[in-house]
Parts: structure tokens; sequence; C-alpha cells
């Protein structure tokens, strides 16, 4: 197999992988989950 070849499938592989986080962390249903964790470290224990 030749390097540029997977140099090829890594690059898409990573692309396809940031494109699913990004999908992931817009989804409209977790955002509040996201805001109460994003306020954890100023709340008092």
């Amino acid at each position: 197999m030749d390097i540029t070849l997977l140099r090829i499938i890594a690059t898409i592989v990573s692309f396809i992988t940031f494109i699913a986080i990004v999908v992931w962390t817009m989804d409209r249903k977790k955002t509040d989950r996201f805001e109460q964790a994003a306020l954890l470290p100023f709340q008092d224990e």
C-alpha cells in the first residue's frame, strides 16, 4: 500500500471525525446539558 493512500485515508477519517464532533456539539437537545456543565466550576459545594 502506498504511503500517499494511507495519508489520504487518515485525512478523510480525521475530517469525518471533526464533522461528527461539530454536529454532536451543535445538537439542540444537548444544549441545556452543556450549559449546566459549563457552570459546574462556579457552583458552591
